[in-house]
């Protein structure tokens, strides 16, 4: 073999060797480094922490009635609430909300005041049960009586902030009055409420 043919092949092999380097560099370049996105979970709804809202519905006593309240009739109410309400252990919640209520009536309107504690369970990230139980008093031209409540509701959420309820409460007064029964009225409205 020749100088000559040891250099053509130093050459080729040179010129190969330069031709696979090239082309590694160019197929790195082609590779784009790209981040993951990431997998994005919507929130549930945020049942924690304070709320506010109005509601409307009516009050309906019986024939022994509630004191500063009209007997055996129905009477409508508006109303507001306000309340804080704590995740105590998933699904369960701890609240705490403070009611009042204009009721309008034949002769003189009164109003109705309840503190209310409620334990709920959260079913859906959008749903919630709950019971509710406190005390309160009617109030009717100077004169007030404390009464009790207890019972529950439904409350859904129709955005991130704001949410829809049912509540029923029944309603009964401390007199031992004859023939006096544990609910001598009931309370149901329907409201919304803004969640901060």
């Amino acid at each position: 073999m020749g100088v000559q043919d040891m250099f053509v092949r130093s050459l080729s092999l040179g010129v190969a060797a330069a031709a696979l380097l090239v082309g590694g560099a160019q197929a790195a370049d082609l590779i784009i480094p790209t981040t993951p996105v990431p997998v994005y979970e919507a929130a549930g709804f945020g049942w924690e922490g304070l709320y506010a809202g109005v509601n409307v519905g009516g009050v309906f006593t019986n024939a022994n009635g509630l004191n500063n309240l009209e007997t055996d009739s129905s009477q409508f109410s508006i109303g507001g609430a306000v309340g804080v309400n704590f995740i105590a252990y998933d699904p369960i919640l701890l609240g705490l909300e403070v009611q009042g209520d204009y009721l309008f009536q034949d002769g003189d309107d009164a109003g109705m005041f309840l503190a209310l504690a409620r334990v709920g369970a959260v079913v859906t990230d959008q749903v919630m049960v709950y019971a509710a139980g406190g005390v309160g008093m009617t109030s009717r031209s100077g004169t007030s009586d404390s009464i009790y409540a207890l019972g529950g509701g439904v409350e859904v959420a129709v955005t991130d902030a704001v949410s829809v309820r049912g509540e029923v409460l029944g309603l009964g007064d401390f007199t031992n009055a004859a023939g006096d029964q544990f609910f001598d009225g009931a309370k149901a409205t329907v409201g919304v409420f803004y969640h901060f």
